[in-house]
């Protein structure tokens, strides 16, 4: 089969590079090494419940997302998070603490001290760094607003998105807007105030979700490729040839593209550019993603005590807790539990503790059951249990990571029509990906266009 983009990867990268090309007119083929498409964008029925099994909201600032989301006629499917989230939870001290949603909430709450409160608001007065290296997220905001709230707010919520750990994760990969602002205007919070006189809108955490779960997306995306997807393809390797790229499919045959769009994971990108752009391949290698391990928990309500009106909750790792965090899926949106029932999910392993990850599933739910026992009163035998292991988690942006992302771009300049793409360039959620793949697409497309622009002039100055 001969296409003019071949995307490796059926993942959501995957589906949303391949939509944005085929809307183009362009021929492409995805494909999966898997049975089915969507990577780790799945959603689950459990009966009543549903399980998300990855990513579970859409950030509504996404315009990559919501323009997806009505293209694909999803929009009539979208539900925006319940009105029963009204505050968002920390573990302290062994009990949950209740934080106002609103941008004054840990000023006025108890959680942090009154010290680590004014160290907080102290941060405009602060000088800033002149050096420019990369710091990680522990450093940089231990620096601007103090160890305590780093330590009890910003490291529970680096595990709860990244599943690592501040001490380790670079703060320009991770939060590199927070990096800009202390750049241009020495602080921080003076940037977010001086941005928010310039007209600028501030973060927003408007999320949504679909009524049968993210994983109606890539649903939806395989329903428009149709049989441009190709799923139980084990690519074993990719080689330049004279006219584009040949791809070896093994048992599956060959492949032959004018260009290709590589959609994995790090260290099966680097296997794939071994060869190709050996620094490149180098760079995708040293990308970790430890083991993570989703425990999906459905209890009768009136087994729970917590009332759960919150996203869930976030555990600071000086709690010692083996739960890196929970949602309270049923709080978020309608639809997660039966009537009269409750949803939670815990999520355990990441760079915390891989080898939590790796336990036995009867091993994890009791695990679960415990630690939502002693966090939200939940008691008795939960309604269902189940346990989704990811072996390979999400990428950890550690110190370098933009080095090395930096160094996957340039293998697309070193070799016209490969690109790379997934969720260890811009962040791992939903919302991100969509928005370098849709990045990934223009420029596939931008080298497919120079390309038939060079035969054309090849054939009328043959033809003069």
């Amino acid at each position: 089969m001969t296409v003019d983009v071949a995307i490796i990867g059926g993942g959501i990268s995957g589906l949303a590079t391949a939509h944005a090309l085929k809307r183009q007119g362009r021929k492409v083929v995805v494909l999966e090494r898997q049975t089915r498409p969507g990577g780790n964008a799945q959603s689950e029925r459990i009966g009543d419940f549903l399980m998300e099994h990855g990513p579970s909201t859409i950030n509504a600032a996404s315009t990559a997302a919501t323009g997806l989301s009505t293209d694909l006629g999803l929009d009539d499917q979208r539900c925006d998070l319940g009105e029963g989230v009204q505050k968002r939870y920390l573990v302290a001290d062994g009990t949950l603490s209740g934080i106002s949603a609103g941008p004054m909430g840990f000023l006025t709450s108890g959680y942090l001290s009154v010290t680590g409160r004014l160290r907080m608001m102290a941060e405009f007065l602060l000088p800033h760094q002149l050096d420019g290296e990369d710091e990680t997220v522990m450093a940089f905001c231990s620096r601007r607003f103090g160890r305590e709230f780093t330590e009890r707010v910003i490291d529970p919520m680096v595990a709860g998105i990244y599943a690592g750990k501040a001490a380790d994760l670079s703060v320009s990969a991770v939060f590199p807007k927070l990096v800009a602002l202390e750049r241009e205007f020495g602080s921080v919070s003076l940037g977010m105030f001086r941005r928010y006189q310039q007209g600028a809108k501030m973060p927003g955490s408007r999320l949504y979700s679909w009524s049968d779960g993210i994983g109606a997306l890539p649903r939806a995306l395989s329903a428009r490729l149709g049989g441009c997807i190709q799923t139980g393809i084990a690519v074993q390797r990719v080689r330049r040839g004279p006219w584009g790229f040949k791809i070896d499919a093994g048992s599956a045959g060959s492949f032959d593209a004018r260009a290709v769009v590589i959609a994995t994971q790090p260290h099966v990108t680097a296997q794939f550019l071994d060869g190709l752009d050996d620094a490149a391949a180098t760079a995708a290698g040293e990308i970790k993603a430890p083991s993570l391990a989703v425990v999906f928990l459905g209890f009768k309500r009136n087994q729970v005590d917590h009332p759960l009106d919150g996203l869930g909750f976030l555990v600071p790792q000086g709690e010692g807790r083996l739960i890196n965090g929970a949602q309270f899926g049923s709080t978020m949106f309608p639809g997660r539990a039966p009537e009269g029932c409750v949803a939670v999910t815990g999520y355990f392993g990441g760079a915390r503790a891989p080898d939590l990850a790796r336990l036995p599933e009867a091993d994890l739910i009791a695990l679960a059951r415990k630690e939502f026992s002693d966090l939200i009163g939940a008691r008795g035998e939960p309604v269902v249990a189940r346990v989704k292991y990811w072996p390979l988690g999400l990428p950890q942006y550690e110190i370098g990571h933009m080095e090395r992302t930096a160094c996957l771009r340039d293998a697309e300049k070193h070799t016209p029509g490969l690109f790379v793409t997934g969720n260890y360039f811009e962040g791992p959620s939903v919302s991100s990906c969509l928005e370098r793949a849709m990045k990934t697409a223009q420029a596939a497309l931008g080298c497919l266009e120079l390309s038939d622009r060079g035969v054309k002039a090849q054939y009328e100055l043959r033809a003069q």
